[in-house]
């Protein structure tokens, strides 16, 4: 070790014997004080702040001196206390927590006293030091890889409105043309469950991907990708964070997935690994250096080297003090920090700042390869993107090492267990691997086709395994594998974290998700109003609301239009009265005669009742002819009603309905180990019900065959193959989880990667989907008919009717307004005539139209206003009618 090297981690341990997590530990005579606030990963950020001050200290007259406080994430009011404690004693800078929302608190604070303050995350701020690249520029690096790739259309999923300055700075760069983007947040419900939105990526067009992120959220994404079958050769994946190095990629490596990503250091730098070194953190990868401990790192580098040339002695603060008291020089030293150039000893590159931007990095851009991240380019702010990318190293065979050709694997079956595995029914006597036949005989023949090994099918049992943690025992089939009596195990065993702690699995040949089975609704009983089915509640309110509402209309309009008041007696030519026919009851019989389509002797003379009965018509035309044929429609249909129609439903026991699974499996440990309430619940419920656990699945489905009170809880494709034969079962809801079946291992086997590159050549030339559909829609299928989930007679409501219930309203509308108008017209002609005031006739003739107790109107009284009139004595057929209103105007044009 050279000798600057031993001087640094002597200067690390004379730290760390002083107590570094005592914040008042120094004194600022001894040094210029700078603090830490880490709410995340703090002991690592300890240990790389306080090797970054020791190394600083090797070239520095005055040292820096460390002091360092922990807080819990998202705490601004405990990270206050702390930054209040530094202040008081004399504090010269302050390195800023992880949470944005503390980290912005703590900044204002500092930013009034003057006092330096770093941050080590992606932000869009002018205040405060940060040696993240800033989002403009890491959008002009996807921007370049874009191109570079020549993407025409890719999809862009953001973690949240934090990352919408990247998907803005890249929108930029497209001024008027450019790709197909389909934006959309994966973290839509913030509970870390992505799976909706990578469904829908699944089921789109694009198969180019561009992610941007927190590390843990992109991570998660990418497992969740894997579960839900989108991480293969068919996608392509930029991963926009830099943080991308420190991932567990292993799982992907083989999928043959083009997944690219970039990074602001190297881990074989000298300087990275000395830090690991001297850390004592060797038990880890050496990736485990993240960026915000690098950026960490660095900017202790950049406060020493300011120091050389600015004499700064900071003094105590009260932070919660109201005067105007700052940090002396304080300004001064941030202004020049600002403006300096470090080209050495930081672990990301030259540093200097344009404005709050920090620039002078180099990005690697990187590629996950079958031997792992492989640096395929670089990138920096002058040259850009250039891609220089290595020839491809293929991994070693040792010869034939590797080689599965002529090797024999014992390989677990469970049988019976259709469509799986099963004995093959037979006259004759069969032995050895031709007794057994189903999907999974028929995927190990085809993997053994293609890689040249033999095997032996063991019966394994229905006993799958599990793996306790706490007691490290294993059951069933994963203790045969792990145990050595057995090479593979290839059933309907579902891939779990708890299993694989144990053992290893191939990628998923099958996705799939717990479902429900249960039996077929049966047919309704029918009621007493079923005839009332056809219509909606709401369509029937209406219909008793505009029938009321049309039979005024003709009461109003036949008492103000003239021509509709008669002569009683037809023999009399000067009647002393006149009688109308729309009498309010009248008005109603009227409504009803032309609802049910039977007429009445009532017969509208006026136009404008003329008007409103010609919209009647068609109305009730409509609604009559849309009655009948929905009435058809329920009375030819049935209408089967279930007790339960979702897992909330089961879990309340809605109608009596008990539910069970099966007595060990992955089933029953999604049940046991879930936080979800309603799966808690149920999990309880099965718990004191041990007698609706069954041994095996088919022992279930037939449980669920003989009672109308009972739902079986299984995975979705052994359901799916049920139901295509037994035609009274059904499945009930989507699936609950996604999941996948995968070939059981031994742990860090060899030939792994080979089974699971040939899986993905199987499922890419259609052979697996060719499997499925072999041994769920053929082989024994074809009894039940399919019918339409839509076959159900529903109600029609006013989304269906709408449309005639506006005509009748506007047909109604314009007839009382036209009824209105002519009424005017007919008071003013009558007045002119009896040459009366227009005021006093619209009077009389108001009384008499509101007068609705009577349907007769006195043509001759001495309290009429026509009677002093000269032109009183009038017969009944020089009364001006509407009609003939309408013909005086037509004569005028």
């Amino acid at each position: 070790m050279q000798i600057s090297q031993i001087l640094i981690v002597l200067a690390v341990l004379s730290f760390v014997q002083t107590g570094s997590n005592n914040v008042n530990r120094v004194s600022g005579d001894e040094g210029i004080q700078i603090g830490i606030i880490s709410d995340n990963n703090a002991e690592k950020l300890r240990k790389t702040f306080d090797y970054a001050i020791a190394t600083a200290n090797t070239d520095l007259g005055i040292p820096l001196v460390g002091s360092d406080a922990e807080i819990n994430f998202g705490d601004s009011i405990q990270g206050y206390t702390r930054l209040c404690k530094f202040m008081q004693n004399g504090i010269g800078a302050i390195f800023g927590p992880s949470s944005h929302q503390t980290s912005t608190h703590l900044l204002t604070v500092c930013d009034a006293k003057d006092v330096p303050y770093i941050y080590p995350y992606m932000s869009e701020q002018s205040e405060g030091f940060n040696l993240y690249p800033h989002p403009k520029d890491l959008a002009r690096i996807l921007h370049d890889l874009i191109n570079g790739f020549e993407w025409t259309r890719f999809i862009f999923l953001y973690e949240s409105s934090d990352y919408l300055s990247i998907l803005n700075g890249l929108l930029s760069f497209y001024v008027s043309s450019g790709p197909v983007i389909n934006v959309q947040r994966y973290d839509l419900k913030l509970n870390g469950n992505y799976k909706a939105v990578l469904r829908r990526v699944r089921k789109s067009e694009d198969g180019q991907i561009v992610v941007v992120g927190s590390s843990s959220s992109v991570a998660e994404l990418l497992r969740q990708a894997q579960q839900v079958g989108i991480i293969n050769n068919k996608y392509s994946y930029i991963i926009g964070n830099l943080d991308f190095h420190t991932f567990d990629l292993e799982e992907y490596k083989y999928s043959e997935t083009n997944i690219t990503g970039m990074r602001m250091f190297s881990p074989d730098q000298s300087n990275v690994q000395d830090l690991i070194t001297n850390l004592d953190i060797y038990e880890y990868d050496k990736q485990i250096l993240d960026n915000e401990m690098a950026l960490t790192y660095d900017a202790v580098q950049v406060f020493a080297e300011t120091t050389k040339n600015l004499v700064y002695r900071p003094q105590p603060l009260n932070c919660s003090d109201q005067s105007d008291q700052v940090q002396p020089d304080g300004s001064t030293f941030r202004n020049y920090m600002r403006s300096i150039n470090i080209r050495d000893k930081t672990i990301t590159g030259p540093i200097y700042f344009e404005g709050n931007i920090r620039r002078g990095y180099t990005l690697d851009i990187v590629e996950l390869q079958i031997t792992g991240l492989v640096k395929i380019g670089t990138w920096d702010e002058h040259n850009n993107l250039t891609i220089q990318r290595p020839p491809l190293i293929e991994l070693s065979n040792e010869g034939d090492a590797n080689s599965l050709v002529n090797k024999t694997f014992r390989i677990l079956i469970s049988v019976p267990n259709k469509p799986y595995a099963s004995l093959v029914e037979s006259h004759k006597k069969l032995t050895g691997n031709n007794q057994y036949e189903g999907y999974s005989i028929d995927l190990i023949k085809e993997l053994a086709a293609k890689l040249g090994f033999n095997y032996t099918f063991i019966n394994g049992g229905s006993d799958y395994g599990s793996f306790n943690r706490t007691t490290n025992v294993t059951t069933g089939m994963i203790k045969e594998i792990n145990e050595g009596r057995a090479d593979l195990a290839i059933t309907d065993l579902t891939i779990t974290s708890e299993r694989q702690e144990i053992i290893d699995f191939s990628i998923p040949f099958m996705n799939l998700g717990i479902a429900i089975l249960y039996i077929k609704p049966q047919k309704a009983p029918p009621e007493l109003f079923s005839f009332m089915d056809p219509f909606s509640g709401e369509v029937w309110i209406y219909l008793g609301l505009v029938y009321i509402g049309v039979s005024f209309c003709f009461f109003i309009l036949g008492r103000l239009s003239p021509t509709e008041w008669d002569n009683p007696y037809p023999c009399i030519a000067e009647p002393e009265e006149l009688e109308n026919q729309f009498t309010l009851n009248n008005s109603f019989w009227f409504t009803t005669g032309a609802f049910l389509q039977q007429g009445s002797e009532i017969a509208p003379k006026s136009l404008s009742t003329r008007t409103l009965a010609s919209i009647w018509w068609f109305f009730t035309l409509i609604i009559l002819s849309s009655y009948t044929a929905n009435l058809a429609a329920f009375l030819t249909i049935e209408n089967p009603v279930g007790l339960i129609d979702s897992v909330e439903d089961l879990a309340e026991n809605k109608g009596g309905v008990e539910y069970g699974a099966k007595m060990t499996g992955s089933t029953r440990n999604f049940f046991a180990t879930s936080e979800h309430e309603t799966y808690k619940k149920m999990n309880e419920f099965m718990t004191k019900n041990p007698h609706l656990l069954f041994k095996t699945n088919q022992e279930g489905v037939e449980r669920v065959k003989s009672s109308s009170t009972f739902a079986f809880l299984m995975e979705s494709t052994s359901i799916e193959y049920n139901i295509v034969r037994e035609c009274n079962l059904m499945k009930i809801g989507e699936p609950l989880d996604e999941k996948g079946y995968g070939i059981a291992m031994v742990k860090n086997w060899p030939y792994s990667y080979k089974f699971s590159n040939a899986l993905l050549e199987l499922r890419e030339q259609g052979v697996l989907a060719r499997l499925k559909n072999k041994w769920w829609n053929e082989v024994g299928a074809g009894v039940c008919n399919k019918q339409s989930d839509n076959s159900n007679a529903k109600p029609l409501d006013l989304s269906n009717l709408g449309g005639v219930y506006l005509v009748l309203g506007v047909g109604s509308g314009l007839s009382l307004i036209y009824g209105v108008v002519m009424w005017f017209i007919y008071v003013a002609r009558k007045a002119r005539y009896y040459e009366v005031p227009f005021k006093a006739a619209l009077i009389e003739e108001f009384r008499i139209a509101i007068d609705f107790g009577s349907n007769e109107r006195l043509l001759k009284t001495v309290q009429s206003v026509y009677s002093r009139s000269r032109n009183s004595l009038v017969s009944i057929d020089s009364i001006i009618t509407d009609s003939e209103v309408e013909e005086s105007s037509d004569s005028d044009d």
